[in-house]
């Protein structure tokens, strides 16, 4: 690549700063450290003592420029910018499987309703061995190989050779490829007789319709007046997906929120008249890892005192980015603006420390205790705002409060049971399972009620679980210890904001970590088995049964009276 071209590349990137900035000074400046910089890489080309790249240098010049800037202005290489934008489009051609990896064959894990690969026939269970005539079983298969063998464009054609369990010889399949939906939504179904429960996963593309199709789904088959939003990890995704969102929620020209920067006119996302949800109760569920869309939608339900949030404090990311392509393909994500909730509250968390200790805030929050007391937050009184209708005390600067607080659950990041987990003994002793009784636990379940209801793991299943970890020889144990989420160290049981102890591994686990462990295990593996048999909104209905924020949502709901108070501040 030319140093004319590479020095382009930089003079974009400077460019976009200053754009629209009117200033014919700053404009001088960009050009004259543009030719600033351009020297420099011809300087090192031609002089410096050891050969360099000039393309690594220039883009990591780039990647510098932009962490000085905030910590989510960032750069993208041509190479990831495909992987990046195919999530919250919402779709990727290929043939319509989820797969795994399974004893270093590809086995067939569910198939796409509707898809390319169940309308030919394919089922979970099938291990596919041939793709185009090219053996793919046992050499070693990784994910990204199975991509690269499977993907293509809508409307070309693959051949299929398939090994079915109780077929003597391998079966053809010609798959034509198609778009393939990659849902926002993860699950939809009834808490009880009127209150519904939604979990989505981003804001994509598709979330919209999504939505729509749940709450029409939920709406035909039960009385719907009160849903429980869950928005919890959703690190957010597009701006316009967040505010159609919202709109469902509020009454027309309301206003949901709003942006501005020293280049970017205020522009405001008011409500209209076409939301499902205008009326009847309303929770939405928070953490620490509901970030930019999610807080707008939470915001703006918590400003127009339309619902009651509950869990724990959001991310706090109050800053809009742009993407700017550059000439080789690859990409920039500016931030141009902030975005403020109707309150007039901007809840980015500050970053005036720098990028480092910005990320830092997750391991920050569970030192200092505000994972598990309320009483251990603290935010910032200079931006005290007031909600819209009951006139509440609100606050910026620092992520959303919910209205109700609920602790982090540790269970699920005890040592043992974790390691399990990361080490895939539980997903893959769940498809052993499954391999074997697939058939007969169709028969005997044909109906997620009768499943739900009759359906037990026993111990017999997990003992088998608990054998392969032993056999993988990274068992980690210690009952009264449990897993960092953020850096897999060790912690007390009892307190978990003490200085993280070394992490040990042994390979027999106690009998205290076995046991404690044993019915978390049960319901995860019923929850896998449920997924395979029905769908993934199956699997969060097992997982959800015993969630304590939702336990409170429905509490909230229900209970005469409560809901009211919290809305009124009172």
């Amino acid at each position: 690549m030319s140093f004319s071209y590479k020095i382009a590349v930089v003079s974009i990137l400077l460019g976009v700063i200053s754009w629209g900035s009117g200033s014919e000074l700053k404009a001088q400046d960009v050009q004259g450290n543009t030719m600033k910089f351009g020297r420099l890489l011809r300087l090192i080309d031609s002089y410096y003592v050891d050969t360099t790249n000039v393309d690594d240098l220039t883009e990591k010049a780039i990647v510098e420029v932009l962490r000085g800037l905030d910590p989510h202005s960032v750069y993208i290489s041509k190479a990831e910018v495909e992987k990046m934008n195919e999530p919250l489009q919402g779709n990727f051609e290929g043939v319509g499987i989820s797969f795994n990896v399974y004893r270093d064959t590809l086995m067939v894990v569910t198939t796409v309703p509707g898809g390319p690969s169940e309308k030919v026939g394919l089922r979970a269970g099938d291990r596919i061995v041939s793709v185009d005539s090219k053996n793919i079983a046992a050499i070693g298969l990784k994910n990204t190989d199975v991509y690269d063998y499977l993907r293509g464009k809508k409307g070309t054609k693959v051949e299929l050779q398939v090994k079915r369990k109780g077929e003597p010889n391998l079966l053809d399949f010609t798959v034509i490829r198609d778009k393939i939906p990659i849902n926002s939504l993860d699950a939809s179904y009834m808490l009880n007789a009127n209150t519904g429960y939604i979990k989505l996963n981003k804001f994509s593309a598709t979330t919209t319709s999504e939505f729509l199709d749940a709450i029409k789904a939920l709406k035909a088959n039960s009385k719907l007046n009160s849903l429980v939003l869950d928005l919890r990890g959703n690190g957010g995704g597009y701006l316009n997906a967040a505010t159609e969102l919202a709109d469902q929620f509020l009454t027309a020209f309301k206003l949901i929120v709003y942006t501005e920067g020293t280049h970017a006119e205020k522009k405001e996302y008011n409500a209209t008249a076409l939301g499902e949800l205008e009326q009847g109760k309303l929770v939405v569920l928070i953490d620490e890892g509901s970030a930019s869309a999610s807080e707008i939608v939470a915001g703006a339900i918590q400003d127009w005192d339309r619902g009651v949030l509950i869990g724990r404090r959001s991310f706090g990311k109050g800053l809009v980015q742009q993407p700017f392509p550059l000439t080789d393909g690859s990409m920039i994500r500016l931030t141009t603006a902030h975005y403020y909730t109707p309150s007039g509250r901007c809840i980015q968390k500050p970053y005036e420390k720098g990028v480092d200790e910005y990320q830092k805030d997750y391991i920050n929050r569970i030192e200092n205790g505000e994972l598990f007391s309320k009483d251990s937050i603290t935010q910032n009184k200079t931006l005290q705002y007031a909600t819209k209708v009951s006139q509440r005390v609100v606050f910026g600067g620092g992520g959303v409060m919910p209205d109700l607080f609920i602790p982090l659950d540790t269970s699920k990041y005890y040592i043992y049971y974790n390691t399990l987990n990361r080490k895939n003994v539980v997903y893959t002793g769940v498809l052993d399972i499954m391999d074997a009784n697939r058939e007969v636990f169709k028969q005997k379940y044909p109906d997620f009620k009768t499943f739900i209801d009759k359906f037990e793991v026993t111990d017999e299943m997990v003992n088998k679980i608990i054998a392969a970890g032993e056999k993988t020889d990274t068992v980690e144990t210690f009952a009264n210890k449990i897993i960092n989420p953020i850096d897999g160290t060790l912690e007390d049981k009892k307190d978990s904001q003490k200085e993280v102890k070394t992490k040990k591994e042994i390979s027999k686990p106690d009998q205290n970590s076995i046991d404690f462990a044993r019915p978390l295990l049960k319901k995860q593996m019923k929850g896998l088995i449920a997924r395979d048999l029905f769908s993934v909104s199956h699997y969060f209905q097992v997982m959800n049964g015993d969630d304590e924020s939702i336990k409170k949502a429905v509490e909230v709901i229900t209970q005469k009276g409560a809901y009211e108070k919290i809305l009124s501040g009172k």
